[in-house]
């Protein structure tokens, strides 16, 4: 069954921003580690940022200052705000929630960011 879907991507300007959503069914989202990656076409999937339960974060020194990642635990939504995007950001972005040996990832949804 699916667990988690990402959705929000689309064709920004650079500049611009997006706010990428991750809806998850999982019953264990309000005490896992939340997670987005990023994988741009040809280049290894690449670590953006996380959020514990408790809201603690962390971000990939490309993205520090410009995407910030939150989480409702109500609602079960994960969220990555991006402002100031820039072309190097152009990737498929997933999200994935892990809790010990419990790992969920969605499918992916793509943000393309012109010059």
């Amino acid at each position: 069954q699916v667990q988690l879907v990402e959705s929000g991507g689309g064709l920004v300007q650079a500049g611009g921003s997006l706010r990428l959503s991750c809806a998850a069914s999982m019953s264990i989202f309000s005490i896992a580690v939340m997670v987005w990656y990023r994988q741009a076409s040809g280049k290894q999937r690449e670590l953006v940022a996380t959020i514990t339960s408790g809201g603690r974060t962390n971000y990939a020194d490309s993205v520090k200052g410009r995407f910030t990642i939150s989480r409702d635990n109500a609602k079960k939504i994960l969220y990555l705000q991006m402002n100031s995007l820039k072309t190097e950001d152009t990737a498929v972005y997933y999200c994935e929630g892990t809790l010990g040996s419990l790992d969920y990832w969605g499918q992916g949804t793509q943000v393309t960011v012109s010059s």
